[in-house]
């Protein structure tokens, strides 16, 4: 049978390999992802919760939203990320202290 133990260790999982994506890469569309798996993994536990819980309405509504924010963080984030590779050709993330002004 598959428990709440189950659900969390792949959460713990998921942020772990997210919050390694994000400070090992220097591609800015790999610290993206590496955010994306973050908010995934707190949208998995909220969910879990709310199944495991007895009247846990409260985890689908959070894990709603934490999917309507990563969608709205990724559509801003490509089109800043577009805009950067218009200007400087290239989107490695410790190039990008040129833009300063």
């Amino acid at each position: 049978m598959i428990g709440i133990t189950h659900f969390l260790v792949v959460g713990a999982l998921l942020f772990t390999l997210g919050l390694y994506t994000v400070l090992s890469r220097r591609n800015a569309i790999a610290i993206l992802m590496g955010i994306e798996l973050i908010l995934n993994a707190g949208a998995l536990n909220f969910a879990s919760f709310a199944h495991f819980v007895e009247g846990g309405i409260e985890g689908v509504v959070f894990s709603v939203f934490v999917i309507v924010l990563a969608a709205a963080e990724a559509a801003v984030a490509m089109a800043i990320v577009l805009a950067i590779y218009q200007n400087l050709k290239n989107i490695q993330a410790d190039t990008l202290d040129a833009m300063q002004g």
